[in-house]
């Protein structure tokens, strides 16, 4: 254990006067310890083992209770313990009515793209963009190569537009591995995807992205992006399309799709491998999500469905539906399941418009330890 150090109380004689003759400070010789390994204590009070955690952030699946510190904010957190509850409002409606559309950024600054825009066999594609700023959607600069079934990663002024698919307009539908990067203002065509494909996932940012499964046929490829090129690495379990992804390049979920009906698997992402977690509580296809592996959200689907579910870290809850069912519409990529985002979609025969908005009843409480 080593020595103890003895301060005035050490110095207290028995007849209440003080022995100043070794000085007030010294150490107790271990000899007059009676149990100097402390070998027989078997338990400690709450200030010794009690520690609340430390966190560059948050953990990446708090549980219900959970209280931690995060060192960047400089807060106390603590994971709500309520059932996890939210709604749906209306937003405002795109300029271009489509299906099928990429998306990126959270619900106050976002990016659609590409997509179809009218009813056909196949589907015409097109390529426009734009942008969301919490109130109003504006057209801005198009995409270079118009594309359907096609994923997004990053934010609003910060994105990447992946894969899908070509054709439309009578022209038979072709699978492409075009990647294109926005820097707020155009698109610029960067390095291919290794394996061509539409109705696949994505997840992450512009310079760290992860995009995974796919068609045709149904895919299991992963492929990592580094800012410049793409690498695949480990490949999903289940080889599916038209499946939606949230989350980050080193931590995400891929959810849903179709194997050979409409599924609910859930895969979660540790940056090396794919593990299944549990499913959704309603199996579908052309699924929109947003948010990150500790608080995440799907919405929308085959059916068309309004279902929307939340993420947890560990398990999916039923909440309140999309006021409009509709599938194959836009994802966004960052934020939490606190402020999801609904753009177009629709069904076979119509096209949507309209966006929601959503906001969640239950989060993070935090507690600012900063001076005021």
């Amino acid at each position: 254990m080593g020595a103890i150090t003895r301060g005035i109380a050490n110095n207290i004689l028995g007849n209440g006067a003080v022995d100043g003759t070794d000085a007030l400070s010294g150490t107790v010789p271990a000899t007059n310890i009676a149990n100097d390994s402390l070998s027989n204590l078997t338990t400690f009070s709450p200030s010794v083992n009690g520690n609340i955690p430390q966190v560059a952030g948050d953990p990446p699946a708090p549980a219900e209770g959970d209280v931690w510190y995060n060192t960047s904010t400089y807060k106390l957190k603590i994971r709500g313990s309520s059932a996890p509850t939210g709604s749906w409002a209306t937003g405002g409606s795109l300029n271009t009515a489509r299906r099928l559309p990429g998306g990126a950024g959270v619900q106050t600054a976002a990016l659609i793209f590409g997509g179809s825009d009218t009813p056909g066999d196949p589907f015409p594609t097109t390529t426009v963009t734009e942008s969301y700023d919490g109130t109003s959607w504006t057209e801005v600069n198009d995409l270079n190569t118009a594309r359907f079934f096609l994923s997004g990663t990053g934010t609003q002024t910060s994105a990447l537009a992946i894969g899908g698919e070509t054709g439309g307009d009578g022209v038979p539908n072709a699978s492409s591995a075009l990647t294109e990067s926005w820097n707020g203002t155009s698109w610029t065509e960067v390095g291919d995807l290794n394996t061509a494909r539409g109705r696949a996932a994505s997840a992450g940012t512009q310079t760290a992205s992860l995009f995974f499964g796919g068609w045709a046929p149904n895919k299991t490829e992963t492929e990592s992006w580094n800012g410049t090129s793409w690498t695949e690495v480990n490949n999903l379990a289940t080889a599916r399309r038209s499946l939606t992804g949230l989350g980050t390049q080193s931590s995400a979920l891929a959810v849903g799709g179709f194997t050979t009906t409409a599924v609910g698997n859930t895969e979660s992402w540790n940056g090396l491998a794919w593990t299944e977690v549990n499913d959704l509580n309603t199996a579908r296809q052309e699924l929109a999500a947003g948010g990150i592996t500790s608080s995440g959200m799907v919405y929308g689907g085959s059916g068309p469905t309004g279902a929307t579910e939340l993420w947890n870290g560990s398990n999916w809850t039923e909440t309140n539906d999309l006021s409009s069912a509709r599938n194959n519409l836009s994802s966004t990529s960052g934020g939490s399941n606190f402020s999801g985002l609904a753009a177009g979609g629709g069904s076979s025969t119509s096209f949507i418009s309209a966006t929601e908005e959503w906001t969640s009843g239950n989060s993070n409480l935090e507690l600012d330890l900063t001076a005021n």
